[in-house]
């Protein structure tokens, strides 16, 4: 069964500047789009007047206005549209579960914005077990140039990177982008430091060199499964976040990645999946790995 690239629209710029990302992304990667808008009829235990047929119709037009949107837009392209009756967050883990990658609108420097106000987005995002791409309104329209940029941050272990590294060169090559890996380090502290982990660095030349053996073995497999793709190899010390975003700046998308995990007090996002999200220009996908 062929996944499709999901998005969630609520009639917001946002939300159709990510219907327009979804569907040129699908255009290169030959898949479908399906197009969701979460709606569940709760009336109010309060005295306000509420139009069940009018909502209906309202939610209805937001799907509609969508895919009349990207099939102007992108005529040969497979898609489809439904109103979902769920709440937001769990309607779109759902269509994010069945699909390639979830979509969704951003407003930067802050949430997601429409059904997604508040902590909704970050919900969604924390607990997606598919890639999640957030994007902001004016990037629905930015096209491909030449030399454009996949940038993916790269942390710890080869076998922790597969799944960020992967997504990042298969966006690259369907674009003939540049992948620029990035990998931000810092000098440890004191009472970290190991005589293991001092050997390691030593028999690198140092704790530079350390990194950047650590990025090249990470990239190695995913060099040789696209070698038609260029590679840029980014070790910067620094913190991750704000190394990431520098070398992102003019980047056509920022990859980056998230642990598969719980915490005590439930999903996590990330401190440097935060950042990106909040303060990148460009469109950032977060891809869970375990």
């Amino acid at each position: 069964m062929t996944r499709a690239i999901a998005v969630g629209v609520d009639g917001s710029p946002e939300s159709l500047a990510a219907a327009d990302w979804a569907a040129r992304e699908a255009t290169l990667r030959g898949l479908p789009v399906r197009i969701v808008h979460a709606w569940l009829w709760q009336p109010l235990d309060v005295p306000v007047v509420q139009n069940r047929e009018a909502l209906t119709q309202s939610a209805n037009a937001v799907v509609r206005e969508a895919e009349t949107h990207v099939a102007a837009r992108y005529p040969d392209l497979s898609v489809s549209a439904e109103v979902v009756p769920d709440t937001a967050v769990a309607a779109l883990l759902g269509a994010d579960e069945q699909a390639e990658m979830l979509v969704l609108g951003s407003r930067g420097q802050g949430a997601l914005v429409g059904f997604m106000l508040g902590s909704y987005g970050q919900q969604v995002i924390a607990a997606a077990t598919r890639p999640v791409v957030s994007v902001r309104a004016h990037a629905g329209d930015a096209g491909e140039p030449e030399g454009a940029e996949i940038v993916v941050g790269q942390q710890g272990g080869a076998e922790y990177s597969d799944a960020v590294l992967g997504f990042a060169f298969e966006a690259a090559a369907v674009r003939g982008a540049t992948v620029r890996a990035v990998r931000a380090w810092s000098l440890p502290p004191v009472f970290a430091y190991s005589p293991g982990s001092m050997r390691l660095a030593d028999e690198a030349g140092g704790l530079e060199p350390f990194e950047k053996k650590a990025l090249e073995q990470a990239l190695a497999p995913w060099r040789k499964r696209f070698p038609d793709v260029p590679v840029i190899e980014h070790v910067e010390i620094g913190s991750a976040g704000q190394v990431l975003l520098s070398a992102a700046s003019r980047a056509r998308l920022l990859v980056v990645g998230r642990r598969l995990r719980r915490s005590p007090i439930g999903t996590r996002i990330g401190s440097v999946a935060r950042a990106a999200l909040h303060h990148a220009t460009c469109p950032v996908a977060v891809v869970p790995h375990d």
